[in-house]
């Protein structure tokens, strides 16, 4: 399989070429998930190693996690039928009070082209739906999204209820603008992220963990 032009046609941002591609790797009869190991989440890394380097900024990992997604959305129902276990379950949302969605539908798209089961539950979500969404989906983690300093309090009190509730299985990523490293510990969240990219190694660690 020809992995780097996959890669190419992602960084190129070019979703149509990337889902295109695919599925004539597939039609060739290539392995669904030698391609998403090899393709899609090298593609992924080698985003998050741009923006890290200053040469992609959020503009354009946004395009290039919508041209992998575009590709996942080909692979997907191969990697099902092929009955490939997804990594790890995350459950994700913005915190009750915003309806900011642009950074956590970034993290959402990444973490999906990384192997992993995204439950989104969207914008403004209450502290109870994000656990019982975590309980029916046997989540490893709940990941939390944030963009107005307002509702800073709301993400405190949903990693509290988790952790009064869940018993220490269930992990807790936060992430926005204006959450912090130090607000992060202070709150006792598991994970911190300030980036798309950070937010997928992060959820390796907790889940690996």
């Amino acid at each position: 399989m020809e992995a780097k032009a996959i890669i190419d046609a992602v960084l190129d941002f070019d979703q149509e070429k990337t889902a295109q591609l695919i599925r004539d790797h597939l039609d060739q009869g290539a392995d669904a998930l030698a391609i998403l190991d090899q393709a899609l989440i090298a593609a992924m890394d080698e985003v998050g190693r741009q923006f890290s380097a200053g040469d992609f900024f959020v503009p354009e990992m946004l395009m290039a996690a919508e041209a992998m997604h575009a590709g996942l959305e080909v692979l997907g129902p191969h990697l099902a039928r092929s009955d490939i276990k997804a990594k790890g379950t995350i459950v994700i949302g913005t915190v009750m009070g915003d309806n900011h969605d642009i950074g956590k539908n970034l993290v959402a798209m990444m973490l999906e082209c990384a192997g992993y089961r995204v439950i989104d539950l969207g914008v403004n979500v209450s502290k109870g739906k994000f656990l019982a969404a975590a309980k029916k989906y046997q989540a490893h983690i709940v990941a939390l999204s944030a963009l107005l300093t307002t509702t800073l309090a709301e993400m405190e009190a949903v990693v509290a209820d988790v952790r009064a509730k869940d018993g220490g299985s269930l992990k807790t990523l936060v992430g926005g603008a204006p959450v912090t490293a130090s607000f992060a510990a202070g709150i006792g969240a598991d994970g911190y992220s300030p980036d798309a990219a950070g937010a997928v190694s992060m959820a390796r660690s907790l889940i690996s963990a």
